[in-house]
């Protein structure tokens, strides 16, 4: 079920990324600018990656995509809750391993089936 609504909830993160990197532009005080343009760039990326991996059928694929999901998830949601609540970017770390074993889970399932 996942799979085939991800597309669409991956073109929402790619709109709410462009919101938020409007959002830091216009509005954000100075020192939340960088950790919401950052939050944006990534969303923005990851999501594009998320729709390229969605069709795939496989093992590493499943993988890829949850990894990239949640990647997203504490990355950037770690990065725009530091700037927009005050909250701590703990989980950026943990949200960015995520997204770099997911781009090489995507990358070993295109080599393997291209």
């Amino acid at each position: 079920m996942i799979r085939g609504r991800l597309p669409a909830l991956a073109a929402v993160i790619c709109a709410l990324s462009v919101a938020l990197g409007a959002y830091a532009s216009h509005v954000a005080s100075p020192q939340d600018q960088k950790h919401l343009a950052i939050a944006a760039i990534f969303a923005f990326a990851n999501g594009l990656a998320l729709i390229v991996v969605s069709p795939r059928d496989s093992r590493l694929a499943t993988m890829s995509r949850w990894c990239l999901l949640g990647g997203i998830i504490l990355f950037s949601g770690s990065l725009a809750g530091a700037a927009l609540f005050s909250t701590s970017t703990a989980a950026a770390p943990v949200g960015g391993s995520l997204l770099i074993i997911g781009w090489l889970l995507a990358a070993a399932d295109y080599w393997r089936k291209p």
